[in-house]
């Protein structure tokens, strides 16, 4: 199915069927789902007739309303997530770093997928010890056809969508190794939704503005033209000489306003709430922390 024809896709447990995963639009093109069904509201969804976002097919004409919330993916749909670090000039600034002259990649397992609430992110063991957990408000690229060696001014045709991401991190593994797999690959560490916008919505990403939201309080705010490379620039570099998958899912950086960069710093206790917005279309991908 190509992108253009649909807008905006869910991936959720339809009210009165647990056993049911369905694809659909919301019915209400204006609502932010997320927000929505984290305040209880009637959510409700034209079914389409596929199995997946990847191959979602047609509008089946039958309407159903959201029980639970699902992230747009499948964890067996991911494959190995693709991660930008330090990818917006302003939280470069905030961490005293050089911008990089190419991408700062990094990856997460497949397990660290997760979903919007009412899906929990733990809060690992290791990172509570000193209280080093930390929040990246991202946006999300989900390639929708196989890429390799793309060009740049192509790159935007390999995307099926847009989705909101929350980086979650270690930040006292993160800064005690080169590598950062480990500090953010956490089981549930990249939770992801609530929908997944289409290219055809949204043909210059650029557009895309984000804020975090720390229990209601806004900790990061800024538009993707702070981005050192950009969604074409990272889909291309990635592609080359390996290859993407349908469904790989890549996230692009955070801006300033990490909780490792502020005074004093902000860390994510067992309760907390935390919200990332994305605007136009996406909406808001929140989750509640727990203590492993």
């Amino acid at each position: 199915m190509s992108a253009a024809l649909f807008k905006r896709l869910v991936r959720f447990v339809p009210k009165g069927n647990p056993a049911a995963t369905l694809i659909g639009e919301p019915a209400d093109a204006s609502v932010d789902v997320g927000i929505a069904v984290r305040q209880g509201q009637a959510v409700q969804v034209n079914v389409f007739g596929g199995a997946s976002v990847l191959s979602p097919g047609a509008p089946t004409g039958a309407v159903e309303t959201i029980d639970r919330l699902l992230s747009p993916l499948a964890q067996t749909e991911v494959g190995t997530i693709r991660c930008i670090g330090l990818n917006y000039k302003q939280h470069a600034q905030e961490v005293g770093m050089a911008l990089p002259s190419v991408p700062t990649v990094f990856l997460k397992p497949d397990t660290a997928l997760a979903g919007p609430y009412p899906e929990s992110v733990i809060i690992p063991k290791l990172t509570q010890v000193d209280n080093c957990g930390d929040y990246e408000s991202e946006l999300g690229v989900v390639i929708g056809k196989t890429a390799k060696n793309v060009s740049e001014a192509d790159a935007l045709d390999y995307v099926l969508g847009y989705t909101a991401c929350n980086d979650v991190s270690s930040r006292t593994s993160q800064l005690n190794q080169s590598q950062w797999c480990f500090s953010k690959g956490f089981d549930g560490s990249c939770p992801i939704g609530p929908t997944l916008v289409s290219t055809s919505q949204v043909p210059d990403p650029s557009v895309f503005h984000l804020r975090g939201l720390k229990n209601g309080n806004e900790l990061q705010n800024c538009g993707l033209d702070d981005l050192i490379f950009s969604v074409p620039k990272i889909v291309s570099f990635l592609s080359q000489s390996t290859t993407l998958k349908p469904g790989t899912l890549i996230i692009t950086g955070t801006p300033a306003g990490v909780g490792m960069g502020r005074t004093p710093k902000e860390t994510l206790q067992d309760g907390d709430e935390f919200a990332v917005e994305i605007l136009p279309h996406i909406g808001t991908l929140t989750n509640v922390f727990k203590n492993e």
